[in-house]
């Protein structure tokens, strides 16, 4: 959802009524995961994307027809026959979809605006849509496509009867903060052992730190991609004569303090976690050394430092004099990034933003030419 947010905001702001369609399961190498969002207006123009392409057109007329008589509908692609070529799902995923009308006027479009707020605030919620597989249009009103927005404290919108509605809030509050997207399935009085009531729990969790410490050209470079990825980017350098907003239009936001200090303070105010990236930049011994000592017995779930294999070694030598163990520093990605043979501040970018995605994600870093089996494991 956070790739349409401002644009979808802008819509609802004007009044305009879209389709907004939800993907809710997907299979094997489908390449968008479930909870991702495309919306089309009554002009037909196009927010988001479900499939990379793969999808879309056949989406897009199922969203008009949505605008047209205002009846959700529930659709599933995939390669079955020449089914594939019908709607071009030819990378071999699966994917169930859900179209429901947005209304600016309606009651329940609170839930969509509370959603978006949350997300421009940073805000923990979780979007809950009553979702099913097949093909019927349902009518406006029904359950099919009625949503709620949950926190920690409240929630809006409706999915059905009190008890469904209560055993939807309680499991919902249990994945705030976690990014995930999971369909469960219900009875129609909420029992959890149930079936017949499929409801998909997007949770739209605050996007994950990127700490990148020494304000120099790659640095900015850095921010830059970081922040297309969708990290929330902080530059840091003691150096207040390089630690500007100016320099780092793309950051979210720039400290001028030693880093080892600033990071120490986050730290103990809880706001570095696993999802949390730390990159050193400065390879200078005096703002690297007391940094890292602080970076490598914290929570985050990378750390990285440049430098060439020389500067890494009298860095590693440094640490150990400062009592660092082997395991502490074994979780040092140094030098930082992989070997692409990068040299500008915006290829070096791309080589340690690889490096991130590869330790977050688990692959393997090898090209996908050279893997067998789905591109997308499951």
């Amino acid at each position: 959802m956070r790739d349409v947010a401002v644009m979808l905001e802008r819509w609802l702001g004007e009044g305009r009524r879209f389709a907004l369609a939800t993907i809710a399961r997907t299979w094997s190498s489908a390449p968008r995961p479930a909870g991702a969002m495309m919306a089309v207006d009554e002009d037909g123009q196009v927010l988001g994307s479900l499939s990379g392409g793969c999808v879309e057109g056949a989406v897009h007329e199922l969203a008009l027809e949505v605008l047209a008589d205002g009846a959700a509908r529930a659709a599933h692609y995939g390669i079955s026959g020449q089914d594939a070529l019908a709607v071009g799902l030819t990378c071999g995923g699966h994917l169930d979809v859900l179209v429901r009308l947005v209304d600016p006027a309606a009651e329940d479009s609170a839930v969509l605006r509370g959603a978006l707020r949350a997300l421009t605030e940073e805000r923990p919620v979780a979007l809950a849509v009553r979702v099913a597989t097949g093909t019927e249009a349902v009518p406006a009103g029904e359950p099919l496509g009625r949503w709620m927005l949950v926190d920690s404290a409240a929630s809006i919108g409706s999915i059905g009867p009190a008890r469904l509605d209560d055993a939807v809030v309680a499991d919902a509050r249990g994945r705030l903060g976690t990014g995930r997207s999971d369909v469960i399935g219900y009875g129609p009085d909420g029992g959890r052992l149930g079936s017949g009531v499929e409801v998909l729990v997007v949770a739209l969790a605050p996007r994950p730190r990127f700490l990148i410490f020494g304000a120099i050209d790659y640095a900015r470079a850095l921010a830059a991609v970081a922040s297309f990825v969708g990290y929330a980017v902080t530059v840091c350098d003691a150096r207040a004569v390089f630690a500007t907003p100016a320099r780092f239009p793309e950051a979210d936001e720039v400290v001028d303090r030693w880093p080892h200090q600033y990071l120490a303070e986050e730290i103990e105010a809880g706001r570095i976690d696993s999802s949390t990236v730390l990159a050193v930049l400065t390879h200078d011994p005096k703002f690297d050394v007391p940094l890292l000592e602080v970076a490598l017995r914290c929570d985050a779930g990378y750390i990285g430092a440049m430098g060439s294999c020389r500067t890494n070694t009298e860095r590693e030598r440094r640490l150990r004099d400062r009592g660092m163990s082997s395991a502490e520093l074994a979780r040092l990605h140094a030098p930082i990034g992989l070997d692409l043979g990068a040299r500008t501040p915006e290829a070096t970018a791309v080589s340690i933003m690889a490096e991130v995605i590869q330790h977050s994600g688990g692959g393997s870093g090898r090209p996908l030419r050279e893997i067998s089996g789905p591109v997308h494991p499951l």
